[in-house]
């Protein structure tokens, strides 16, 4: 599977989604969950970003408004002058493709023409404008299942059916980011781990990751460190690395496309194990003499 990207000069190359590959995580704010502050400075960011690369990334996520649980909205021109400047400066030092994580329109339009690749929005392009931005940026789209609001979806989210009902609503958007313009094959699916679902319901969607590539479009996903590794373990979110990785090996085994990590170098070893145990997978039995 190839997604393909346009770069800053208007070039078009593609990203190799034939075997899973590592999204790394940049979020560049102040109360992020689990790296809030870290990054928050243009050249801690950017060092950050080059390490990333180095450890294996192929993207790199950049965030200026935290998603966490009871997270509190940022204004446009603050989440801009966090991400503008980092996105301009691993666009032309870094061979990497770069996503935008965001919501806003305006966001979306700016931090593309620094030079990322890749929307990649919590709300499934549903904010005012962010549809109509998507389809004229003509740029790949991560549209991504959320309960709620993240000020609010932890309070008590609610599914007759999880599974059945994160596949309805990633169709529904879907064919509306058709009908907008986007083009089918610029789709990347998140179920959205974490965003308005319980304990129960993470593992849920974990046990049913093939489910989602009914759709044949990349499918995303993002545990790293999160509260479904911690609360199960009881441990803090420097002790979920090997939940994280636990949880990234059953994805990539399910064929996940995208993986959205913190743990960059320890992720892509994941990968390189899974990898390597798929070419010498038995297809067949094996005759005992």
């Amino acid at each position: 599977m190839q997604l393909p990207l346009t770069t800053i000069s208007g070039r078009v190359k593609t990203l190799d989604l034939s075997q899973p590959v590592v999204m790394g995580i940049l979020n560049v704010t102040p109360d992020s969950f689990s790296d809030g502050g870290q990054y928050h400075a243009l050249d801690t960011a950017f060092e950050q970003a080059k390490k990333m690369v180095a450890d294996g990334a192929k993207i790199i996520d950049v965030g200026g408004e935290s998603t966490r649980p009871g997270a509190c909205a940022v204004s446009l021109e603050e989440e801009l002058s966090r991400v503008i400047p980092i996105i301009k400066r691993i666009a032309t030092q870094l061979d990497v493709a770069i996503s935008i994580d965001t919501s806003k329109a305006q966001v979306m339009r700016q931090a593309i023409a620094a030079g990322a690749h890749i929307i990649n929005d919590v709300r499934a392009l549903q904010e005012e404008g962010a549809l109509q931005a998507a389809a004229d940026l003509a740029v790949p789209v991560c549209i991504m299942h959320m309960q709620g609001q993240p000020s609010t979806m932890q309070d008590a989210p609610c599914y007759q059916n999880v599974t059945t009902e994160v596949v309805a609503f990633l169709q529904q958007r879907i064919d509306e980011c058709v009908n907008a313009g986007i083009k089918r094959e610029h789709i990347i699916l998140d179920p959205g781990f974490g965003f308005g679902k319980t304990l129960e319901q993470n593992y849920q969607l974990l046990a049913d990751t093939s489910v989602f590539h009914q759709f044949d479009l990349p499918v995303l996903i993002g545990v790293s460190r999160k509260s479904m590794i911690g609360n199960l373990l009881q441990c803090d979110d420097s002790q979920r690395l090997a939940g994280s990785l636990a949880c990234a090996t059953v994805a990539a085994i399910d064929g996940v496309q995208i993986l959205r990590v913190h743990d960059v170098r320890a992720t892509a070893d994941v990968l390189a194990i899974v990898a390597q145990l798929a070419k010498h997978s038995v297809s067949k039995p094996v005759e005992i003499i």
